[in-house]
């Protein structure tokens, strides 16, 4: 089964590809679905691997992505869910939706692209279990 690259930008799929990171990518209402697999999250999780979906825009990168999705549902190691995370179904899969919404983190067009993402997403996890465990 191919596994969607050719619904990223080259340079999306190159960044993907440069790091290893198995994914596949589809549509579903409007939206380009990927998933990225055996995403790693940083220490203070209750769990080291999930799935990561990201949920982009048909106008990316020029339109800001919004929010991030994982299976499975992800706790912090104390066993407390993080904020504002909700169960979703999305491309047949009950996914947990991090309502995020970068305000802080204004999406550039022309000059943000997956890996900035990525990156923001990256971030956002680091930030929020270090607080958690403050």
């Amino acid at each position: 089964m191919p596994n969607g690259r050719e619904l990223l930008r080259d340079v999306d799929a190159a960044f993907l590809d440069a790091r290893g990171i198995d994914y596949e990518a589809q549509i579903e209402n409007n939206m380009i679905c990927v998933v990225l697999k055996r995403f790693r999250l940083p220490a203070g999780y209750a769990r080291d691997v999930v799935d990561l979906l990201l949920r982009l825009p048909l106008q990316f990168p020029e339109a800001a992505p919004d929010m991030f999705w994982m299976d499975p549902t992800v706790h912090y190691a104390d066993g407390r869910a993080p904020v504002a995370t909700n169960p979703e179904i999305i491309l047949g899969r009950s996914w947990q939706r991090w309502s995020r919404h970068f305000a802080g983190s204004p999406w550039r067009p022309g000059i943000d692209d997956l890996q900035s993402f990525y990156r923001l997403i990256k971030t956002t996890l680091r930030r929020e279990v270090t607080a958690h465990a403050a």
